[in-house]
């Protein structure tokens, strides 16, 4: 269902996105070229894009290299190559990126220049165990921590202890050439060392943040053009609580008002078998419930890279009427939440949020529209 304001959500998302678009924010904070070799490596869920980025602003430059991106995240590049990997959870795709990575790197010199591309998704697509750890073990620790409802900052410390890439690994990797990282933030308060675990991240590195959830919930207030109030770009918790919490403040407020949010939820799934849904349509069912029908309130939630979770949607949208709409489809708009199934529940409504890969990923984007 559509309607104008499910639209005007629409598009302060679209500008959450644009601003943190590739195209937009490497060329600014790309370094020279360097006297020696000019080597681009890269990992995570914009890499492909970041390195399509980075030739447009060295056309005619010397250089080569190699990134890692998600399955269907790639974009065509001309000198640097992009590798494909699974994500959440590795497989022999992200090791064996991890270790072309590394060869890449090998052998530098001081007037070489190593420009590394890091982006949320990073972590699970070049991932390299650790000595006495196999891939296997990486595996089955990385599906135990995802359905644990862990927050990222845990499981990506995990994730480093386990690896040989990761934890400034791979920065250790490059010298003595000189490194520039340019970073993607995805992760709750923007740690260098949690962003893609760190790979390239240890103390005096020359580490560029080039775009955070910060920036671009400033850029969907901008857009916006009425009073909005950000609530904060690093919140995490259980998905379900997030919701309940946002649906009080949002029954509390006077319009017209647009509450944004960033950050990471988590939806804890324990032993039981879930159904189809990430976080942020989790969130959003549970705000709707809380909700209860309010005639003045309208709410998006959706992940900045296009995708909740495993599913085909970036996230969903809820209006006045979804939980009228939902019970005369016969949904039990309760039992879809507590089976983990909130991207059925949508999806029945046809209020899915569907754009396909985004090629970035600042993390959550939630905003609620009050009239």
């Amino acid at each position: 269902m559509e309607d104008a304001n499910a639209n005007f959500l629409r598009r302060i998302y679209g500008a959450a996105i644009a601003a943190a678009s590739p195209a937009l924010c490497v060329p600014p904070n790309l370094p020279k070229p360097g006297p020696g070799r000019n080597i681009v490596i890269g990992a995570g869920k914009a890499a492909a894009s970041m390195a399509a980025a980075v030739e447009k602003a060295w056309a005619g430059t010397n250089f080569e290299g190699v990134v890692v991106t998600r399955y269907g995240h790639d974009v065509p590049t001309q000198k640097i190559r992009v590798l494909q990997a699974a994500h959440p959870v590795p497989n022999e795709a992200s090791e064996a990126a991890a270790r072309e990575i590394l060869t890449t790197v090998a052998g530098l010199r001081t007037e070489d220049q190593v420009v590394a591309l890091i982006s949320g998704g990073a972590s699970a697509l070049m991932a390299l165990p650790a000595p006495g750890v196999t891939l296997q073990d990486k595996i089955l620790v990385n599906r135990a921590l995802l359905a644990s409802g862990a927050p990222i900052s845990t499981i990506n410390r995990l994730r480093t202890a386990l690896s040989a890439i990761k934890g400034g690994k791979l920065a250790a990797a490059c010298a003595p050439a000189r490194l520039v990282t340019l970073a993607i933030s995805d992760v709750p308060g923007d740690d260098p060392a949690l962003i893609g675990s760190g790979p390239t991240w240890m103390k005096g590195a020359d580490y560029r943040l080039i775009a955070t959830p910060r920036l671009s919930l400033e850029a969907a207030a901008r857009m916006a053009g009425m009073k909005v109030e950000i609530l904060g770009d690093a919140m995490e918790g259980e998905a379900a609580g997030l919701g309940r919490q946002q649906a009080d403040l949002a029954l509390c407020s006077h319009g017209p008002k647009l509450l944004l949010s960033g950050g990471e939820t988590t939806v804890t799934i324990g032993t039981t078998t879930p159904g189809r849904g990430g976080r942020n349509t989790a969130f959003l069912l549970s705000l709707a419930l809380a909700l209860g029908g309010a005639r003045n309130i309208w709410a998006l939630a959706a992940d900045s890279d296009g995708i909740d979770g495993t599913e085909d949607a970036a996230g969903a949208i809820i209006t006045p009427d979804t939980l009228a709409r939902a019970k005369a489809l016969g949904l039990d708009a309760a039992r879809f939440l507590e089976t983990h199934d909130s991207y059925s529940f949508f999806a029945a409504l046809d209020d899915l949020v569907i754009t396909g890969p985004t090629l970035t990923n600042v993390n959550d984007f939630r905003a609620i529209l009050i009239t």
